[in-house]
């Protein structure tokens, strides 16, 4: 293996300097944990048209996969969950299952968990297996169970942490069960997204010990939760940033198919929108949406004279917004027992008039039953979710 000491140094004076790494225990981790270790067969580097590059360990000359994997960027590993570099002759097409996420993410996620010497920790989401070397470096190996439900991101993970020296191996399973092997944890942390924080990891928990999960479910306007378990089984805290994960896959939200004019044809209601839809292409904004109105999904397309479409859809409660130009504003078509954007509209009405805070200000509540959410003392940025 080429010696990479150098890069990882870089590394990590670039974390430090992000105000990202911050304890000597954790810079001690990043410099010994040799990253390229856990990017075999290879990576997927993103191309233009949607397409994939495939560069792998093998090919690649010793300066090119070391500015690869040092580089402060999510490396795509898996394809379509089954396809990796190796078997990828030329560029190619596909959705991303698996990769190692920005360092910038790993370290400030695993900083933000509090973990002290002796702490046992539940990794939900191997991947790669990179966050789990690190906290098998300061923890001891030991101390980390790491779970995984693709069985050959699991292979990979455990090749790559055996040849960094570490004999943990990943537990394969479904990780919103979580894994009793010590249960309780001091900590949980997940490396995917979760629409909901599943209460089965607050039940591993020891009270006074700490989850942390990237909430939400579209794939940009996700928050960073974390929350402190109680003696009565619930937790509370609140969204400390933003994240963006792959979602579980058994959370994963269905892409909508088929003819979107058909699913719009029959509006109970017309009218202005007070606020523009284009909003929900900012975090925050978006984030708020998922609140107010979780099972909705905002859908764009173009037609083909180059007209934008924009769509809101609650596939479950069957459901719509549609949003159509109005010289400078926009009207608003809604369908269904719900009104969408009636309730998203509230909700991002009421935040601008409390100046709009940024997600750090979202509170958070967890019982077995419900997840609530709030912003300051205003009911209407309040919400509580029902567990089905």
């Amino acid at each position: 293996m080429t010696d990479t000491a150098s890069e990882r140094s870089a590394l990590a004076d670039r974390l430090e300097t992000a105000g990202v790494l911050k304890s000597p225990k954790w810079r001690t981790a990043v410099e010994s944990v040799a990253r390229e270790l856990f990017l075999e067969p290879g990576v997927f580097l993103p191309m233009d048209g949607g397409r994939w590059r495939p560069v792998t360990a093998a090919g690649a000359d010793r300066a090119e996969w070391a500015t690869i994997a040092y580089s402060d960027q999510s490396l795509t590993t898996q394809l379509d969950g089954h396809l990796t570099a190796d078997r990828a002759a030329d560029l190619v097409t596909g959705v991303p299952t698996s990769s190692s996420t920005t360092p910038v993410m790993v370290v400030g996620m695993i900083e933000e968990l509090d973990l002290e010497d002796g702490h046992q920790v539940l990794e939900i989401g191997t991947g790669t297996g990179y966050s789990s070397a690190l906290m098998c470096h300061r923890l001891g190996e030991d101390n980390v169970t790491t779970v995984e439900v693709d069985q050959d991101v699991a292979a990979r993970a455990d090749a790559a942490l055996e040849a960094a020296g570490f004999s943990t191996w990943t537990v394969t399973g479904d990780g919103l069960l979580g894994h009793p092997r010590r249960a309780p944890y001091d900590r949980v942390i997940a490396t995917c997204a979760v629409r909901r924080i599943p209460h089965t990891w607050i039940r591993q928990t020891k009270p006074g010990g700490v989850v942390l999960s990237t909430i939400g479910a579209w794939p940009y306007g996700t928050g960073l939760a974390k929350v402190t378990v109680g003696d009565d089984g619930t937790a509370e805290g609140g969204i400390v940033g933003r994240s963006s994960f792959m979602h579980a896959r058994s959370q994963a939200m269905a892409p909508l198919a088929g003819d979107l004019s058909a699913r719009t044809a029959y509006a109970d209601s017309e009218r202005s929108s007070k606020v523009s839809p284009l909003m929900l292409e900012e975090w925050m904004p978006a984030f708020l949406a998922q609140l107010a109105a979780p099972g909705a999904q905002f859908v764009r397309a173009v037609r083909g004279d180059g007209t934008r479409l924009l769509y809101l859809f609650d596939p479950q409660r069957e459901s719509f917004a549609e949003f159509i130009a109005d010289g400078d504003g926009w009207t608003v078509r809604q369908g269904g027992p719900v009104a969408l954007w009636d309730d998203i509209e509230q909700a991002l009405t009421a935040w601008q008039g409390e100046g709009s805070p940024d997600i750090t200000a979202v509170k958070l509540h967890i019982t077995a039953r419900t997840h609530t959410y709030w912003i300051g003392d205003n009911p209407a940025l309040r919400w509580e979710h029902h567990l089905s």
